[in-house]
């Protein structure tokens, strides 16, 4: 069979790609068969090795074929991958819950982190934090949905005076506050039995099942300056992400 000529429009492995991606759409290759050899297929495009190799990763990342060392490039699907993104302008994005939900502190202390509690937070023993526990509601219905333990570095405990501590989360306050901005974080998701003073403050019996999500700061220098802990009861959350396929899949 004789190939068409590349053309100049856009790259050359580009190009190649969409021609062979063409191919196999069409079904000149099909699902479980091999292409030609790297030869074979130079040959017929008067194409490089690296074009062609270029050309191959795409088809590879598209989820057209399969590539292995030593072996045919094999033909896996016919049809691109669809793939999802998720985009997000900020941390907020992600890391914020519903403004119709607000905090009803109940502990509010300055504290010296023990041993267990260092290892869990992931700070130095002995080291100074200020811990902030409360409820989370419902602001329409009173509703209770949560229990968090948040700590954050002492020298942010003045924002808890701050109008809008109830309902703002306590990382927006210390950027806006304090001008500590998040470099990164880091999200824990896992299920656990609720613990026997958890259940208490949440109504539930102790065990029962709770979803924690674990949620960690960190400043440009790579310092910890808050992490908070949430417990949520049965069927009264619902964490919801919304994807799009990507352009052009």
């Amino acid at each position: 069979m004789v190939f068409p000529k590349l053309k100049d429009a856009l790259p050359l492995y580009k190009t190649l790609a969409n021609a062979l991606g063409q191919r196999i759409h069409n079904g000149d290759w099909a699902v479980g068969s091999n292409l030609p050899s790297e030869a074979a297929l130079c040959t017929s495009f008067a194409a490089s090795r690296h074009t062609l190799r270029h050309a191959l990763q795409t088809l590879e990342a598209d989820g057209l074929v399969l590539r292995r060392q030593g072996a045919p490039t094999q033909v896996i699907s016919r049809q691109k991958v669809r793939r999802f993104t998720q985009s997000f302008n900020s941390p907020i994005d992600i890391l914020s819950y519903p403004r119709n939900t607000y905090r009803e502190n109940i502990v509010e202390e300055f504290i010296e982190l023990d041993k267990p509690l260092s290892e869990m937070i992931g700070a130095a023993a002995g080291s100074s934090w200020y811990h902030i526990s409360g409820i989370r509601k419902q602001q329409d219905t009173e509703q209770v949905i949560a229990w968090t333990d948040i700590y954050i570095l002492p020298q942010f405990a003045s924002l808890t005076s701050e109008p809008e501590h109830s309902q703002v989360m306590v990382f927006e306050q210390i950027e806006k506050k304090y001008g500590t901005r998040i470099d990164r974080a880091e999200v824990d998701v896992y299920a656990v039995g609720a613990p026997a003073n958890i259940a208490k403050k949440l109504e539930l019996k102790p065990h029962d099942p709770c979803l924690v999500i674990v949620r960690r700061y960190f400043d440009d220098q790579d310092k910890l300056f808050e992490i908070t802990f949430t417990y949520h009861t049965e069927n009264k959350y619902t964490y919801k992400m919304e994807f799009k396929s990507g352009a052009g899949n």
